[in-house]
């Protein structure tokens, strides 16, 4: 990797979350060949005389140094992902990382939502306005980049629509070909509309999301095709830096809850990691409870936890407008598991209903979000109902996506026809006061007035 720090870059290898097996390179499906489960990242490079290091620094000094890069004109500082390198896997030195300055993304206070939830502080981690639009850019930096290093000239990847828009693009930025396999008519069309202009090669398989996942898995036995899925160890250490933004944001001081969506579970995998990482470095004392929500319809880890605490989890059929986490076989289950258990976090589901409110009520703070992020929301209020996050506990919401990503979701919603023929008809009474549906008017100043006073008298 070019323009690195001249302390010495962290020795990373891969490990098997199951087995323990270890290894330093990956098959290209990134499975372990003893066990056939995930591999992750580990830094048996930390360890030194004086306890866990990484970079060879203390963690004031890794404080002082990552806040040191925000100064530098360097692309690899300004980069969110990279500026945290001691924290990475490294790149060779004749590698240049492809970064399209990702990361870096604002915590919101989020005030009307804190009162609407029940709580006295509340923020919004924004991952929804990295470049592409998604979270997924954190982690597609770090992967496309040892893509290069290996020498592949095509990645390719499965996807409800973030994955693909943000492979496209860091494939193109650095050269790469891309191949995106989407579930036919199952994703938003403002996301397919990235991957075509980012030049991907865009195949949508008659299945869905779980059914792409297996053909992809074929054909990276078959063929040179690096996989850009979360399965990828690389993928989750870039996005494992949102966590850290997130605590350096805050001052270090720990937040009492980090809540996040849960799709294929490959985020909530890489933010829990990170924060045990911190911990183990001596940079915080504590770790945040990570709480994970997922779409009723979309459950199978809150399934898991209820019925067998997560020994084992049974596919499902997904059916969720919150296309994001529309996945019924999550790849990183096992992963989630581990976190939720180690922060002492809870695994919770909202129904559509309570996601379209919820998405509401953050674009009435001026935020916004596309529908997958609400379930945080959404399921902060049954979290506080149920007494598990308490009023004075300090919350900070992981928003994963931008409010452009599915704008027929917002149309429709304050129209008054997303649950329009559905069994979710006599459920959206709750839902009229945040609905702002485009009035039709003549075009007098008289109809206008008319209209200001009639908004002005509500509030």
């Amino acid at each position: 990797m070019t323009n690195q720090a001249t302390t010495a870059p962290p020795i990373s290898r891969l490990r098997c979350i199951q087995c323990g097996a270890v290894r330093d390179t990956a098959d290209q499906d990134f499975r372990c060949p003893e066990c056939g489960d995930l591999l992750e990242a580990y830094f048996p490079g930390w360890v030194t005389p004086s306890g866990p290091r990484a970079g060879g620094m203390s963690a004031s000094e890794l404080k002082e140094r990552w806040l040191q890069r925000k100064l530098s004109l360097l692309p690899l500082d300004q980069s969110g992902v990279w500026r945290f390198r001691e924290l990475l896997p490294a790149l060779n030195d004749s590698i240049d990382a492809i970064t399209l300055r990702e990361g870096n993304t604002p915590l919101y206070q989020l005030q009307r939502c804190a009162r609407i939830a029940g709580v006295q502080t509340l923020f919004a981690k924004h991952q929804g306005m990295n470049p592409t639009g998604s979270f997924k850019d954190t982690g597609m930096t770090c992967a496309s980049s040892f893509a290069k290093q290996a020498g592949f000239s095509w990645v390719a990847c499965a996807s409800t629509g973030n994955t693909s828009a943000s492979m496209a693009a860091y494939a193109s930025r650095g050269g790469l070909k891309s191949l995106v396999l989407i579930p036919e008519g199952k994703i938003s069309w403002s996301k397919l509309s990235q991957s075509l202009d980012y030049g991907a090669v865009t195949c949508q398989l008659k299945t869905d999301f779980d059914g792409c996942v297996r053909v992809l898995n074929d054909l990276v036995k078959r063929m040179p095709v690096y996989l850009l899925n979360s399965v990828n160890p690389h993928r989750l250490e870039g996005q494992k830096t949102a966590a850290i933004e997130i605590l350096e944001q805050l001052n270090w001081e720990v937040p009492d809850h980090i809540i996040v969506p849960g799709g294929n579970l490959g985020n909530s995998s890489a933010l829990g990691k990170a924060l045990i990482e911190l911990k183990e470095l001596g940079l915080v004392s504590r770790l945040p409870k990570l709480s994970i929500i997922q779409a009723h319809g979309a459950n199978p880890l809150f399934r898991s936890m209820k019925e067998s605490g997560g020994k084992s989890i049974q596919p499902m059929s997904a059916d969720t407008l919150a296309t994001a986490i529309r996945i019924g076989n999550p790849a990183s289950w096992k992963k989630a598991v581990r976190v939720l258990q180690s922060t002492g976090g809870a695994c919770e589901e909202v129904s559509e209903v309570e996601i379209a409110l919820a998405k509401a009520e953050i674009g009435s703070d001026g935020i916004g979000c596309e529908p997958a992020s609400a379930v945080t929301l959404a399921g902060l209020k049954k979290l506080v109902r149920s007494g598990f996050v308490k009023v004075q506990d300090t919350t900070v919401l992981v928003l994963t996506g931008h409010v452009l990503k599915d704008p027929d979701f917002t149309i429709a919603f304050h129209k008054g026809e997303l649950f329009k023929g559905t069994q979710f008809g006599e459920q959206v009474g709750v839902l009229k006061s945040e609905q702002r549906a485009p009035i039709v008017l003549d075009p007098t100043v008289d109809a206008v007035q008319r209209v200001l006073k009639s908004a002005e008298s509500s509030h």
